[in-house]
Order: structure tokens, then C-alpha cells, then sequence
């Protein structure tokens, strides 16, 4: 089920506040979906092997070294390009930096959960 844009939000403006809170403790829950291989990598990574393979076939069709070689390197480049995470994924940062008006709303409101937490702790006692 799908959150709605409000539950969205909600749900960032609380992982930006854990971000901003316990930084080594949100690297360590983050999920896994921001850490796995990107589908775009993959298909590019895969597209580049291939056509390494067929410079490295053609190397051997025309019996020479140094296509084979170029070959065998292009297809090794995509392959570890295939495999390997983004600077981004690998830093943990978001994809876009919030402007300075949602980072205002942000500490307001958090600081209306923090009183309502407050308010809880009081009644309960």
C-alpha cells in the first residue's frame, strides 16, 4: 500500500531529524533499497560488457592483439561499472537538499512532536 504525499513527507521529515540527530545510528538502519546496486547501472554496466564482448570477437575475427586487449578492457569497464555503487548511494546523502523554507517547517514541526511528547510524559505522570 502506498503512502499518501502527506505520509510522505512525515516519513522524511522524521528520517532527516534521525539524519540530523544520530548519524551513526541512521547509516546503520538505513535501508537497503538506498545501498543496493541501481537498476540503471546495471542496464548500463551490461550494455558496455556487451559491447566489449563483440570488440573483443571482432579482435579475433581480424586476428589482432590490440583490438582483443581493447576489448577485453571495455568489457572489464563495464562489468565494474555494472557492480559498483554511485558516489551517492555510497555517502548516504539524499538526491536533492532541501531548500530553506521546508528546513524552517521541518523544526516546527518537530518541535510540535517534541510538545506533544512532553505533554504524554506529563499525564503519564
Amino acid at each position: 500500500m502506498a503512502l499518501s504525499e502527506h505520509e510522505q513527507r512525515l516519513l522524511d521529515q522524521l528520517e532527516q531529524q534521525l539524519h540530523a540527530d544520530d548519524p551513526k545510528f541512521a547509516h546503520s538502519m538505513a535501508s537497503e533499497s538506498r545501498t543496493s546496486m541501481s537498476t540503471r547501472r546495471l542496464v548500463i554496466g551490461s550494455l558496455i560488457t556487451i559491447a566489449g564482448i563483440l570488440v573483443l570477437l571482432a579482435g579475433i575475427v581480424y586476428q589482432n592483439i590490440f583490438i582483443g586487449v581493447a576489448g577485453f578492457l571495455v568489457m572489464g569497464a563495464g562489468v565494474y561499472f555494472a557492480t559498483t555503487k554511485s558516489k551517492q548511494a555510497v555517502s548516504g546523502e539524499p538526491a536533492g537538499k532541501p531548500s530553506k523554507a521546508t528546513a524552517a517547517g521541518k523544526s516546527g514541526f518537530m518541535s510540535s512532536l517534541e510538545n506533544k511528547w512532553d505533554e504524554r510524559k506529563r499525564d503519564q505522570t
